[in-house]
């Protein structure tokens, strides 16, 4: 890892990271995403593809770098049969394509199902999380060791940073919604634990089974059965008996876990959670006859994502708020994702994502091949980063988001560049979403697995 890039990453722990003007990081950030490159380029097979196809050889301005930024459908271009047929071999030899690192040998003999090839990936200093797929096939992203002593110390500080909540130990942790079980969750939430909760006190998990990748990915090749009419018709009622066990287990921890609040409000809480789950659980808790009074003064929230295409009532977020006597002081918001490494946590005053000095970003046009004039006031475009943490894979994503980014101070007083609380998916307005390189990407990424 070059100079310039150490001495970013050693802001990781300084509580005046996000007061540096983005005018006084760019130089550095500059000379930074080019010892990545010089690092990376031959190591990465689509980045050394991508950087001769644009014929760049050193990162010298940000626009230089928008050619290598990978579209995050990067990290789904493997072809589904791979899924389909469990072709392992092949699984492991796409993500070859995609990971600075030696893809370890694993042995087909002993692998049953996904979860069991992630589990010799892993055991071997390869750690691969999956999305949930909800909108179509997984992202499947490879970290290394690492990345995951980085997000053990990340987690940590974004929290305390956005919620004022000091890591003392002294508090009880309750779940409010299921977590899917990938080496990046598991992590943050061991180093959450054993940073704010009370020993004595065990976290509450919500009480559902665990989602698994395979478990994920079971799901996103039967919706593609279904879609493309191969499904058989015990496999369609085997997909719906599941279903409905599925939704009666979900109804069932809605419950459990607002009894469970119930229990412990003598305890200063951390609720987690989305907002659907957040707001399911507080109605309950409010049903039984319970609200702000009952609670702890001091309770505190890390809300994760957004609605999620859940329809709540307007008054959602304060209702949960009163429900649990939460202070808007202690409300944690996070804008993140899992192609990035790090987080941009929300500031209290002025309710913006403050961007950290080693992530770096890019504002695009909707096409996502062109970088906006950024610098002066506030700027609208497709989001794009590069995260100069990654280890495990390459940092650059042009992500589906539409944002805007103030390169000015905040209100918080804070003078680092943010993100306003406007974020959409251009999927979501548009209803589709196509990334100007995506395709070339896809093309090469399955012609070398």
């Amino acid at each position: 890892m070059g100079e310039v890039t150490e001495k970013l990453l050693a802001y990781q722990s300084n509580p005046l990271r996000f007061d540096i003007p983005w005018t006084d990081l760019q130089v550095d950030q500059i000379a930074a995403l080019n010892e990545r490159f010089v690092e990376r380029k031959e190591q990465i097979k689509l980045l050394a593809h991508r950087a001769s196809e644009a014929e760049i050889t050193q990162i010298k301005t940000l626009k230089d770098m928008v050619p290598l930024l990978f579209p995050h459908t990067a990290y789904k271009s493997y072809p589904e049969s791979f899924l389909v047929e469990e072709k392992w071999d092949r699984l492991s030899k796409w993500l070859g394509t995609i990971s600075p690192h030696t893809i370890a040998s694993i042995d087909m003999d002993q692998i049953v199902d996904i979860d069991d090839w992630i589990d010799q990936l892993q055991a071997k200093g390869n750690y691969i999380s999956c999305s949930s797929g909800t909108t179509g096939k997984s992202a499947m992203l490879i970290a290394s060791e690492k990345d995951m002593d980085w997000s053990r110390v990340d987690t940590v500080n974004v929290f305390a940073w956005g919620s004022g909540v000091e890591p003392r130990q002294d508090r009880k942790l309750i779940g409010c919604a299921p977590v899917a079980t990938v080496p990046k969750n598991v992590v943050i939430s061991e180093a959450q634990y054993a940073a704010f909760a009370n020993p004595d006190w065990p976290r509450w998990v919500y009480p559902v089974p665990p989602i698994t990748v395979g478990a994920l990915t079971k799901m996103v090749v039967m919706r593609k059965k279904i879609a493309d009419g191969t499904a058989m018709p015990q496999e369609l009622a085997d997909f719906e008996n599941t279903s409905e066990e599925r939704q009666a287990i979900l109804d069932s921890a809605i419950e459990k876990t607002a009894d469970e609040i119930i229990a412990s409000r003598d305890k200063k809480l951390m609720v987690a959670g989305l907002w659907s789950g957040l707001y399911a659980v507080a109605k309950i808790v409010r049903d039984k006859g319970y609200s702000a009074k009952d609670f702890d003064p001091d309770n505190c929230i890390y809300v994760g994502g957004g609605l999620k295409r859940a329809r709540l009532p307007d008054d959602y977020q304060q209702f949960v708020h009163e429900t649990f006597n939460i202070p808007a002081q202690r409300t944690f918001q996070n804008y993140s994702m899992q192609e990035l490494n790090s987080g941009m946590p929300k500031c209290r005053e002025g309710g913006r994502y403050h961007l950290p000095p080693w992530i770096v970003p890019f504002l695009l046009n909707e096409e996502g091949d062109e970088l906006l004039p950024m610098g002066d006031g506030e700027v609208e475009g497709r989001a794009a980063f590069f995260d100069l943490s990654l280890d495990g894979r390459w940092g650059g994503v042009i992500t589906g988001d539409k944002i805007s980014i103030d390169f000015g101070p905040c209100t918080c007083g804070n003078r680092g560049a943010s993100v306003r609380d406007n974020i959409v998916r251009f999927a979501d307005i548009k209803g589709d979403d196509k990334i100007g390189c995506a395709g070339t990407v896809d093309a090469y990424v399955r012609g070398m697995s």
